[in-house]
């Protein structure tokens, strides 16, 4: 495989990548290493460290020494200061970072620069909440004297588990809120995409993180993952994956009874009702599908569309998907960019094959990208209509920009197919009337609803799930929350 010399390519991503583990740069225990892709070329960036159990453990221990030594006595206005410190380095070389997670992962620069003002967002919110780990006076109604407290404690050792759709956003969900409630954390990114994290570690020791407070072990989930979901010196582990994978996770984690926080997959319904505004229905509803080339949580790949617009929203829609420009992302004009891996390709074309043998009717799309794009991992963005929830397209996760577009007759059925599924992330409504807004959003079983629009997120709202969407909260302040825990003390003052 020939390495990738575009000069595009920033000067970071040359060269072997190495774990950060107690405030030094180390190579994987083993010496394996992992060959990293840039998925529009299909050819090598550099190499990661292939970190497994013994790795994990060298980063726990590290964490752990940190968390009981002089980190616990910053005050929350100097993990304030670090906060914003690191907030000023971010953002200073977000051109840079936006440009590693292009090549490391695919979304177009138009994608990942967005998400400068987002990342400036989510610093400044967490470190708004240093002071979260608080002390209050609670009333009691024991007999005699007694001052009763409720203290909250940071829990400990957090472990991150966080996949490869969108790094440069994963990875503050887990250092944020450590940063903010005094916690250590050990960050297991994703073997396909880990370089922007690797980098923003990089600025974050520079701004002044203490040694062995964050830590970063790459490698894969079955080895490294595994190992730090099982590991007794951590306290909390927080994962966003697939709904399978989150079953090991949760096994995992009985050895020690740590708290969870599970971010996992969805089969969105996105109901688009007869008064709803087309011009703005339709590309808002197809872009909660392509958006990431679909590779998205909480992408609204089922599209419910009342029986009285159903043709008119297929046409539009399908006129709508033929002018997305899908390309390489460094091209400024490329709206969608590739999917992360082959094996990522083989499993939405294998998906797409499905909804076709179904009996699903393929409108715009369904095929691998040749050309110019071949040696890459393109895929063209897909509408299937006359499809029915029972398909698999219709059930199961794809994971791909792949749209399954469903008829209903009136409100209780879209409400009863939306509901059809395990999952329960997310779900778009569009329509006209307030009345219908409130009723449908309140009728559908998901942790996030938008309404006349989809996929917008504010860190100080957050986001999260039910059924076998995972259960935890990203974001607001039941997040940061959730890196406490509280101890009760009772002061006999008689």
């Amino acid at each position: 495989m020939s390495a990738d010399a575009s000069p595009a390519v920033p000067r970071f991503v040359a060269g072997p990548k190495k774990n950060l583990i107690g405030g030094a740069w180390v190579e994987a225990a083993s010496g394996r290493r992992i060959e990293v892709l840039n998925p529009a070329t299909g050819n090598a960036l550099c190499s990661i460290a292939q970190g497994d159990a013994e790795d994990v453990d060298r980063a726990v221990a590290a964490a752990r020494r940190a968390f009981e030594g002089e980190w616990r006595r910053w005050t929350p206005h100097e993990r304030r200061k670090l906060l914003l410190k690191i907030h000023d380095l971010v953002l200073d070389h977000f051109d840079e970072l936006a440009l590693i997670e292009t090549v490391d992962m695919g979304a177009p620069l138009a994608r990942t620069n967005g998400l400068r003002e987002w990342t400036s967002q989510v610093l400044q919110f967490f470190a708004s909440h240093c002071d979260a780990a608080r002390t209050e006076t609670v009333p009691n109604s024991l007999p005699g004297q007694f001052l009763t407290l409720k203290h909250l404690e940071p829990v400990g050792v957090v472990g991150g588990i966080i996949p490869w759709n969108g790094p440069l956003i994963g990875l503050w969900w887990i250092f944020g809120p450590a940063l903010a409630t005094g916690c250590t954390a050990v960050l297991k990114p994703a073997e396909d995409a880990s370089l922007s994290v690797l980098r923003i570690t990089e600025l974050m020791t520079e701004a002044g993180v203490p040694d062995g407070v964050i830590n970063v072990v790459t490698g894969y989930g079955a080895e490294a993952g595994q190992a730090l979901a099982e590991h007794n010196g951590v306290d909390r582990i927080a994962f966003t994956g697939s709904t399978g994978t989150a079953r090991s996770v949760v096994r995992a984690s009985a050895g020690n009874f740590k708290r969870l926080q599970l971010e996992l997959g969805g089969k969105s319904p996105d109901i688009v009702f007869a008064d709803a505004d087309l011009d703005k229905a339709v590309p808002g509803a197809a872009m909660g599908v392509y958006t990431n080339s679909g590779q998205v949580c909480v992408a609204g790949t089922r599209i419910l569309v009342q029986e009285a617009i159903y043709g008119e929203f297929v046409e539009r829609l399908t006129a709508f998907t033929k002018t997305i420009r899908v390309g390489d992302g460094l091209d400024p004009e490329t709206q969608l960019g590739p999917l992360i891996s082959q094996r990522q390709l083989d499993r939405v074309l294998r998906y797409i094959g499905l909804g076709g043998g179904e009996g699903a009717r393929l409108e715009a799309g369904g095929n691998r990208l040749g050309g110019a794009l071949a040696a890459g991992f393109f895929v063209e963005p897909t509408v299937f209509a006359g499809a029915s929830n029972d398909m698999t397209i219709a059930r199961e996760e794809i994971f791909g920009p792949v749209a399954s577009v469903i008829p209903f007759a009136d409100a209780d059925e879209a409400l009863r197919l939306a509901n059809d599924t395990p999952f329960g992330l997310a779900g778009g409504i569009w329509t006209e009337s307030l009345s219908t807004a409130h009723l449908a959003s309140r009728g559908i079983d998901a942790g996030t609803i938008w309404v006349n629009c989809y996929g917008v997120l504010d860190p100080a709202v957050g986001f999260g799930g039910t059924k076998a969407s995972g259960y935890g909260w990203k974001g607001a302040r039941e997040h940061v929350e959730s890196f406490l825990y509280p101890k009760a003390v009772y002061l006999n003052l008689g």
